[in-house]
């Protein structure tokens, strides 16, 4: 890695990517951060179109900077959905400058889009690691955590409704097959009347209805 003038408002360190360029003095909007330079490769040339790396800089259908020199410090610059910065293209002069797009604090990375193109090739497959797409992770997270947990509850409520309609059966069904009360005995607690007139529990003396013994006709 080129050593940094200590005059230059950045250094490289450590990403969650990997390296990094990050700011060591305010930047404001519209500043011009870095150049992004290298080599000139020449597409109607077989050998220079055969160059491949992730740090080639399409200019137009012609010219091409190929960035992989360490020299080239804005190389360490990472890709953000949501950038501070962005590249300043300019074909006709064969050259890109980052400037900023918004203020940049000390110890904020410093970042801009790489493209739609360079997005699908080298970033879509292994997944965006950028501050904006980590926090959309992050929610999408906490959304499906959530849902499985009102999901978990909903079942638990259900089952707890059920348990509750299975038991009440069971006591609904065990009091229509309750027995008849033994000995004639009535739900009031009043005694019921016996075939042979016998006395009820509760003391009442029944009698069978008819004529008294020894009783004479009555004449014609």
């Amino acid at each position: 890695m080129s050593a940094i003038p200590p005059n230059k408002p950045y250094r490289v360190g450590r990403s969650r990517t990997g390296l990094g360029l990050f700011a060591t003095k305010p930047i404001k909007k519209g500043a011009k951060i870095v150049r992004y330079f290298g080599p000139l490769l020449d597409s109607r040339k077989k050998k220079d179109d055969a160059i491949e790396n992730k740090y080639l800089f399409e200019l137009n259908n012609r010219w091409t900077i190929d960035g992989s020199v360490r020299k080239n410090i804005a190389r360490y610059i990472n890709h953000a959905c949501k950038p501070n910065a962005e590249s300043d293209v300019k074909p006709r002069k064969r050259k890109v400058v980052i400037r900023a797009i918004k203020n940049i604090e000390p110890g904020e990375e410093i970042n801009y889009d790489y493209g739609t193109d360079y997005f699908k090739a080298y970033i879509k497959p292994i997944g965006c690691k950028c501050v904006a797409c980590e926090k959309k992770r992050k929610k999408q997270r906490a959304e499906a955590r959530a849902e499985k947990a009102r999901l978990k509850a909903r079942a638990e409520r259900k089952a707890l409704k059920q348990a509750e309609e299975q038991a009440a059966k069971g006591a609904r069904k065990k009091l229509n097959g309750k027995p008849a009360p033994a000995n004639g005995k009535l739900l009031n607690g009043h005694g019921a009347k016996s075939a042979a007139g016998r006395t009820a529990k509760s003391g009442i003396s029944v009698k069978a209805r008819g004529k008294p013994r020894g009783e004479s006709r009555a004449s014609a």
